[in-house]
Formats: C-alpha cells, sequence, structure tokens
C-alpha cells in the first residue's frame, strides 16, 4: 500500500477543510515546498495535491506553487481540484505531474473523459468523491446522480481502472476511515482504489491495509503529528 500525504492549498496556504467546507479550515504552512520536502523526506511515495481555489471556484489558482513544488520533488506528484477540461488535464501533465484526478469533469462530460482515456488512461484517476453512498461533485456541492458502483462501472468500461474515494462526511474530521465502503469498493474485480478520509491512527492505516485498497492519502492526522509518514510506510 502506497503512502502518499496530501498537500490541499488554498489562496497559497497549506489547509485542511473539514468536510469540505471552505468557512471551516486550518492553516498549517504559508510554505507548500517546505512541506512537500518534509513528506519526502519521510518516505512518500509520492505526493498528492489539490488545488482547492480551482475546486471551489474561488476565482483564485494555485498553479505557479505547484510547479514549484513539482519541480522541488524526486518523487511523482498527482494533482486534483478544478481540472474539468480535456486541455486543463494536459496542462496539469506538461508541467509534470505523474498522474491527474477527475472528478466533477468526469460526471458531467463523460465522453470527454473517455475520449482523453485511449491515450491516457494510465495517467487519469477518477474522483468517487461520496455522501452517504452518492457521488457528489462540484467543490462536492451537487449530487452527480450516481452511486460508487455505477460510477466506478461507467469508467471501467472506458478501461480506466484507478479510483480516489473519498467519504465526505469523514474528511478532515479524523473519525477514522469508512471501511465499509473501501472494502466494497476494493472488492470490484480489475480496480485500485485509494483510500481518502477521516484517518487518524496507525490502527486506521491497519485498517485500510486490510481492506485491499492500493494507496492512502494522509492529511491532518500527519499535520498534527498523530504518526508520521515514516511510521505509516514501516507497516505499509
Amino acid at each position: 500500500m502506497k503512502i502518499v500525504p496530501s498537500i490541499d492549498l488554498l489562496g497559497g496556504n497549506v489547509v485542511r477543510l473539514i468536510r469540505g467546507n471552505i468557512e471551516d479550515k486550518i492553516i498549517y504552512s504559508n510554505d507548500p515546498v517546505r512541506i512537500a520536502k518534509k513528506w519526502e523526506e519521510q518516505g512518500a511515495d509520492l505526493l498528492h495535491i489539490v488545488d482547492l481555489d480551482s475546486a471551489l471556484r474561488t476565482g483564485d489558482t494555485n498553479i505557479d506553487l505547484i510547479s514549484k513544488v513539482i519541480n522541488s520533488l524526486h518523487i511523482p506528484v498527482q494533482i486534483g481540484g478544478g481540472i474539468r477540461s480535456i486541455d486543463s488535464i494536459k496542462l496539469m501533465l506538461d508541467m509534470g505531474v505523474s498522474k491527474v484526478v477527475v472528478g466533477t469533469m468526469a460526471f458531467k462530460e463523460p465522453n470527454s473523459v473517455k475520449r482523453i482515456a485511449k491515450t491516457l488512461s494510465s495517467k487519469i484517476i477518477i474522483s468517487i468523491d461520496q455522501l452517504n453512498g452518492m457521488i457528489m461533485v462540484d467543490g462536492w456541492r451537487e449530487a452527480s446522480g450516481f452511486d460508487i458502483l455505477h460510477g466506478i462501472n461507467m469508467f471501467t468500461n472506458m478501461g480506466l481502472n484507478e479510483f480516489l474515494l473519498t467519504s465526505i462526511d469523514r474528511d478532515g474530521t479524523l473519525t477514522g476511515p469508512d471501511v465499509e465502503s473501501l472494502s466494497f469498493a476494493s472488492n470490484i474485480d480489475g480496480i485500485n482504489i485509494i483510500a481518502s478520509g477521516g484517518i487518524s491512527s496507525i490502527l486506521d492505516l491497519i485498517k485500510i491495509r486490510n481492506t485491499g485498497c492500493s494507496s492512502v492519502i494522509l492529511g491532518r492526522a500527519i499535520y498534527e503529528e498523530r504518526f508520521n509518514v515514516a511510521q505509516a510506510k514501516a507497516l505499509a
């Protein structure tokens, strides 16, 4: 299981939102490059970056900062947040990211994803942001009309096999992962599930590992030093 620290960017700061609520944020740093290097030094397999300004349509973007982070690291970087067009996907890949996480675009413009999947399937991760079993889009504020199974099946039929599953009601809360949803998704044949949301302890990581998830994204727990990346790597 790969250990993947997250750097969520809002207004140039490294933050965590509670359940995606911009009014309920914790600011950890104004130096994302320093934070990225810290996680790399602790042994992270790769880094996950979220441009919250783009995702939440604040009118700002963190693209220049993201470029600096990518250029400062030797480990791969995957990026998500507000990537809603084929041109945006290609721009991120041209910047040097290893994979692009697509959510809103995937469910609102599946034909666009189908087109790009023909040549870039290994570079695309589909974001499954679920609340009570239903997938949410547009900064987690709008229902997509898909449940987890139907959402995943739509994209496996396009040749995509990597999915980031976030349980919105757990995200940023340190209340523990949604093991039931992660186990359900991980048991779908032929796909890899990246776990996200609620992780607070090493015990939570063991639970996620036991579901069969291929990777886990770490946020608030490592920022608040409940454990570190090196400890997570030791059991992964």
